[in-house]
């Protein structure tokens, strides 16, 4: 004989069974199969602000590579020299507000020429000429849209990072401007956590012009770098001997497609091997064409970690060598595949949330969840008695049905999912008196307890669905919109909502389909 899926849920009780044993065997221990708020176990909230004018110099280094190739299809002179500078305006906390470039050109005629095709080409700048000297700087509103997206960009790749160390679920906000809010919760080592977030990651291939100690280079220009030049140390010297590089490199960390750390087994050593997007293929493969057996520099967070000698063109794939540890190598891979910050972060607070505060709050929110239960079990068998103890029953297993539902979604445990919890308990309990009043009055007619009891769940179902489904959507409103805290109460209530139509119109139904069939009752104690 067929049943259908509704028929067994209904009716089977064994199933429910099942499926509570099944749940109990998933959520125990809770401690190690839940996910806990930092409000719950304890953790770090660090406070990290983004240097957001660095986007803007960041922007001006992406518009001069372009703009130098304007200049040569005009016909317009190549710039004697380019220098990005800060604005003279500076934030209250004394740091620059946003950067400006100053190009030099042979005279005048070339720089008005200049200044004429920079404003066709590319109007959200304001230009400025002074004699041979073009400034050029992002109008305001363009300012403000890069500062914006800067802050955004960067809480994505943050996102990663933690997502990539096991950290999921931890709360990434902005606060203000430029400051973002990271909360890590019961992190192993928040140190190394730290570590990863803070690292900028700006991975950079650039000709080496030079190398020596430091002396030696300034000597042979009197002191005094050009402007478009820099010195960078070499870890493999321990800072003691320095590379003379361009300061600006269109190569970067931004055109790979994939990095991953492996053994070399040919150098007994561990490397990072990357690839390049396409864009990044097409100009690795122009850089090393015409520098061969020069030396290419690779150039992270400002310090070169290797400098091979090109001997042959490559296009699409690399890899970076640097006497690396298996952790480091696996380290850096995760960092170049998350991306680097599109402007620089630096920490500003950082506080701790004991796991004794963690405690507390997790026993007051069990002691709030078991007073409820018992004052809703004492309602329930004083108003409804023997159903009121199935509804009882329902309840309970309600809430092993959302720490199922929570252990397996890997969603997090907060204070306000406690509450949303607590919330749970009385929509569910409202589900419950829905049903039982419906059936006192089919029994008030003059109907038999089976058709009563059939009728009873049939016609509040509506009742119910139309109750819930309206407060499903808000929980789908709060974690849209929401941030931490009010996410973890939404997908708590969502969870308790689906459990509830499930308990309510399936178990308890259930419950009653097994009583009526297993025994012959006279009077319904309800």
């Amino acid at each position: 004989m067929a049943f259908s899926a509704q028929k067994v849920l209904n009716s089977s009780l064994f199933f429910w069974v099942a499926v509570a044993a099944l749940a109990i065997y998933s959520v125990m221990p809770l401690r190690d199969r839940l996910r806990f708020g930092i409000d719950l176990v304890g953790g770090t909230y660090i406070t990290l602000e983004v240097q957001t004018a660095k986007a803007i110099e960041s922007q001006l280094v992406e518009m001069l590579q372009q703009f130098k190739k304007q200049l040569k299809e005009g016909g317009i002179a190549k710039p004697t020299s380019t220098e990005i500078v800060p604005v003279d305006k500076l934030d209250d906390t004394g740091k620059p507000v946003a950067y400006q470039v100053h190009i030099t050109f042979p005279d005048i005629d070339q720089a008005r020429r200049a200044s004429e095709l920079l404003v066709e080409k590319n109007r959200q700048f304001m230009v400025q000429v002074n004699s041979n000297v073009v400034t050029v700087r992002y109008a305001k509103a363009e300012e403000k849209r890069i500062k914006r997206e800067a802050v955004e960009r960067n809480i994505e790749v943050l996102r990663t990072r933690v997502d990539k160390l096991g950290v999921s679920e931890v709360p990434i906000s902005q606060q203000g401007e430029r400051n973002i809010i990271v909360e890590l919760p019961d992190v192993q080592d928040p140190q190394r956590a730290k570590a990863m977030i803070g690292k900028a990651a700006v991975l950079e291939f650039k000709i080496v012009e030079k190398m020596g100690t430091e002396e030696d280079l300034l000597y042979e220009y009197d002191g005094v770098l050009p402007g478009d030049m820099e010195m960078l140390p070499g870890k493999a010297f321990d800072g003691k001997i320095f590379y003379l590089v361009n300061r600006y490199s269109d190569l970067t960390g931004k055109l790979l497609a994939d990095a991953r750390a492996s053994f070399d087994s040919t150098k007994n050593q561990w490397v990072v091997n990357f690839s390049w997007a396409p864009e990044g293929g097409d100009k690795f493969y122009a850089l090393t064409s015409k520098n061969y057996n020069r030396q290419l520099a690779v150039v992270l967070d400002g310090v070169v970690i290797t400098a091979p000698r090109i001997n042959s063109a490559i296009r699409n794939e690399g890899y970076i060598e640097g006497e690396f540890t298996p952790q480091g190598a696996k380290e850096l891979a995760l960092l170049l595949k998350s991306g680097s910050f599109v402007a620089p972060i630096t920490f500003e607070e950082e506080r701790q949330v004991g796991p004794s505060l963690g405690e507390a709050s997790i026993k007051s929110g069990l002691l709030s969840c078991l007073v409820g239960l018992g004052l809703i079990l004492l309602f329930s068998l004083w108003y409804y008695r023997l159903s009121g103890l199935f509804a009882f029953f329902a309840l309970v297993y309600n809430m092993l049905l959302i720490l199922f539902g929570l252990a397996k979604l890997g969603a997090t445990l907060t204070m306000p999912g406690i509450a949303g919890m607590v919330l749970t308990i009385g929509m569910a309990i409202d589900a419950s008196i829905l049903i039982y009043e419906r059936i006192k009055e089919e029994l008030a007619k003059g109907d038999s307890i089976d058709k009563a009891v059939r009728v009873g769940f049939s016609n509040a179902q509506w009742v119910i669905l139309d109750a819930n489904i309206t407060t499903f959507i808000v929980g789908i409103v709060l974690y849209q919109f929401g941030t931490g805290p009010i996410q973890g109460f939404a997908v708590t209530m969502m969870l308790g909502i689906i459990s509830t139509l499930i308990t309510g119109l399936f178990f308890l139904k259930s419950i009653f389909t097994f009583v009526l069939t297993h025994v012959k009752l006279r009077k319904l104690s309800i």
